[in-house]
């Protein structure tokens, strides 16, 4: 999952991000209103934190610039204001939630996988596909019952597969997806991560979960 955090306290929107890539998350961040809104027209992303009170430009103007392309999009307002004004028209203009400043990590961290297991589900909580199935709360996967111990990029790979199963996904858009701009798409990580990936769902499912559509890229539909 990619995140965007537009925040222009630094401390914040270090600690936030750090924090969310912990947890396993691509995170990318902008200083500022107008660059947040130039990263939302080149980039894709599956949740924005967003800040009112940016330079350049109020995070009110961008969450109506971002509403006029994407609609689907979650977006998280965050404020130092506690005024119900400010809740409302953010809420009108479109914005998912809001946090008030100060807030703990614990909770936006819980907004963040409310809003994406919303997005997602209209799917539901736990994905199945065959005899493995991924719980999007716990980002746990299990076969058979059994729960897998993968690392937290091989996590983040399964999530992406089952949130898009059924579809081809290319190599690309994995890289983009799981490492961000942190990693040259020419770079064997992807395939080093997703063969061992692959070996441990075969091993526990007893057949090959994810099929590697030469050329084009990987797909778990109930084919496989």
């Amino acid at each position: 999952m990619r995140l965007l955090i537009v925040e222009d306290e630094k401390q914040l929107q270090e600690s936030l991000a750090e924090g969310l890539r912990l947890s396993g998350y691509v995170v990318d961040t902008a200083d500022n209103g107008q660059e947040a809104e130039e990263m939302c027209f080149v980039e894709s992303y599956d949740l924005i934190v967003l800040d009112i009170n940016l330079p350049i430009m109020d995070g009110f103007s961008v969450l109506k610039k971002i509403r006029e392309r994407d609609k689907v999009v979650n977006i998280i307002m965050l404020t130092a204001r506690g005024d119900v004004e400010d809740r409302v028209l953010g809420l009108d203009l479109g914005a998912n939630d809001y946090i008030i400043k100060p807030f703990h990590f614990e909770e936006i961290e819980a907004r963040i996988r409310s809003l994406l297991r919303r997005k997602t589900i209209q799917q539901d909580e736990i994905i199945c596909c065959g005899e493995l199935c991924f719980d999007t709360n716990g980002r746990v996967a299990r076969v058979k019952d059994e729960e897998l111990k993968l690392t937290r990029k091989e996590t983040a790979i399964l999530e992406y597969l089952m949130l898009n199963k059924g579809r081809v996904v290319s190599q690309e858009e994995i890289l983009d997806h799981v490492w961000g701009d942190s990693v040259d798409f020419l770079s064997s990580t992807v395939r080093v991560h997703m063969s061992a990936l692959r070996r441990k769902l075969k091993s526990a499912a007893g057949y090959g979960v994810i099929e590697n559509i030469i050329g084009e890229g990987y797909i778990i539909d109930e084919k496989s």
